[in-house]
């Protein structure tokens, strides 16, 4: 598949070469610019692994290939580590911790480098980690203080409120010249915020997987079978007071099964990270099929008519597309009619979704969004945070999916066109804020068909919205509404009073580079399809229950 979607990709991204206007061209050019400084600025030395240059839409990065032939290269990377205390039980931890304990006990390193689980006393999570083979008797499970004090790697997996709370007396725990592992940059803005810093005798990386747990462990099972299965990753040193700390970040992507690793910056990832999962990857979606849904019934369909083409053709059909064709193939994939119905989508679409992704990422980037989870954690247990999968939307989507038939889900023009134009509009702000092509693609692109859709399409889209991490839970609530009013109110009042085809707004998505770096993402796409069902009897791993229920 993966050799398909290159050739597909690869020719959708040359399928236009005409002009566009000044303006844009002139912004893309700006924009494209900082996308190169800032991968020049991205390069990196390792003295363990194997770096490549890779060409995204002419802009230069560096990346490390994983897969089960480089793991015995964690041996060496990972010489002066213990002791991995892996601090937390949500949705990354149970992932992260069961892949790399797999990973040593595959290249014959279990005895020489254990594997912690830190949780506070009475914490629930405490069954499920032993589960999951975790034993307070043999030591590799205990409180999150000792476990600290003891581990040359910590890798802080706990939720957002915890970290922001917890972190000085974290730091205060952990012993000189350890490092510690981050998989979000969320405490780097909220120390900043602060004026709070890092102690300078202690290393201090990221791994950030682009994807949520479950598949992050899933697809390291799949790999099993397939080499290379796996969810890709950024990593980032931010401090490194041992000379080794890019290797230990290396190692670490590595054996959690990334198939392949690029360079960002803690600063970049939290920006980018906050910023998608309200936006294409979890806020934007869950707003735009409510949306869509409301006006297809009004517009007489059936209430699982209007089900099927909102939710079920964005997780199934377009998301499936882009996986393997790219946006342009989803364009490319529809008549005439289909094209014009969703050019004149995509075009009124565009701008309303890209007014809410501009102020979204820099509320993030001046730290608010951060600030507003800080404090919303606050007033979890007095407010604790309700379902919506109660709401008429989602009981009815429960039924479509009970009798669903993939063959019978249709590719919706209309749907397709709002939904690509919400990515365009996540990308076009990713890039015009200077981010590089590789954590463009990943957080707006393949952590959304790739990860997360094949999950919302097993489960439904309530169901991903009330059981991913805190921080997404409380930005998807926030923002969702943000997206469905702006769409519903700009977008679909124009298109009704017969707004048609901006020629400029469609030539620049048929000529944007992303599609080449897309493409070149192709080449290094793994050869295998996440494998989720509705039931959760795929069995991946011993993850939190919610997210392998029905």
């Amino acid at each position: 598949m993966a050799l398909a979607w290159t050739h597909a990709m690869r020719m959708a991204a040359g399928a236009s070469t005409k002009p566009t206007h000044r303006g844009q061209r002139r912004r893309r050019r700006e924009a494209t610019r900082a996308c190169a400084k800032l991968a020049k600025d991205a390069d990196f030395d390792t003295q363990v692994f194997e770096k490549e240059a890779v060409d995204f839409a002419g802009s230069k990065e560096y990346i490390v290939r994983g897969g089960r032939n480089v793991f015995s290269n964690v041996k060496d990377a990972w010489k002066n580590i213990k002791t991995v205390g892996v601090i937390g039980w949500g949705s990354q931890a149970p992932a992260q911790s069961q892949n790399i304990r797999d990973t040593l006990q595959e290249i014959g390193m279990e005895d020489q480098v254990k594997v912690m689980i830190g949780l506070r006393p009475g914490s629930k999570s405490a069954a499920e980690a032993e589960k999951a083979g975790f034993d307070p008797e043999n030591g590799t499970l205990g409180e999150v203080f000792d476990v600290i004090k003891q581990s040359d790697l910590v890798i802080l997996l706990t939720p957002a409120a915890a970290k922001a709370t917890l972190y000085p007396k974290i730091l205060e725990a952990m012993k000189p010249g350890a490092t510690l592992g981050l998989s979000h940059g969320f405490l780097l803005g909220v120390m900043q915020s602060e004026g709070a810093a890092f102690r300078e005798d202690i290393n201090v990386v990221l791994v950030a997987p682009k994807g949520m747990g479950p598949s992050v462990r899933r697809l390291y099972e799949q790999g099993r079978e397939v080499n290379g299965a796996g969810i890709n990753a950024s990593f980032a040193v931010h401090q490194d007071v041992t000379g080794d700390a890019t290797d230990v970040a290396l190692g670490w992507s590595v054996a959690l099964g990334s198939p392949f690793t690029f360079k960002t910056t803690l600063e970049s990832e939290y920006k980018s990270d906050i910023y998608g999962e309200r936006c294409i990857l979890l806020g934007a979606v869950h707003g735009m099929v409510e949306g869509l849904f409301r006006r297809y019934v009004r517009q007489g369909m059936s209430e699982e008519d209007a089900f099927k083409h909102s939710a079920e053709s964005i997780t199934g059909r377009v998301s499936k597309t882009i996986s393997t064709k790219g946006m342009l193939g989803v364009y490319n994939m529809l008549d005439d009619a289909g094209k014009e119905e969703f050019m004149r989508a995509y075009c009124a679409s565009l701008k309303p979704a890209m007014d809410i992704c501009y102020e979204c990422y820099e509320e993030v980037a001046s730290c608010n969004e951060i600030r507003s989870v800080v404090m919303h954690g606050a007033r979890l247990e007095r407010f604790p945070m309700g379902k919506i999968d109660g709401t008429r939307m989602w009981q009815v989507g429960k039924e479509v999916r009970a009798t669903r038939k993939e063959e019978d889900i249709p590719l919706n023009p209309f749907t397709a066109g709002v939904y690509v134009a919400t990515m365009m509009a996540t990308i076009l702000t990713l890039r015009e804020k200077g981010h590089s092509y590789s954590e463009i693609c990943n957080e707006s692109v393949i952590e959304a068909v790739d990860s997360l859709n094949p999950y919302m399409h097993a489960r439904g889209v309530a169901f991903m919205v009330d059981n991913c991490s805190t921080t997404a839970r409380l930005g998807s609530r926030k923002w969702a509404p943000r997206f469905d009013y702006n769409l519903e109110q700009q977008a679909y009042v124009a298109i009704d009073e017969g707004s048609g085809i901006d020629e400029e707004i469609k030539q620049a998505f048929l000529d944007d580079p992303v599609h080449q770096a897309l493409a070149a993402c192709a080449d290094l796409r793994p050869s295998v399809d996440i494998s989720v069902s509705a039931s959760g009897s795929e069995n991946a791993g011993s993850v939190r229950p919610e997210l392998v229920a029905s």
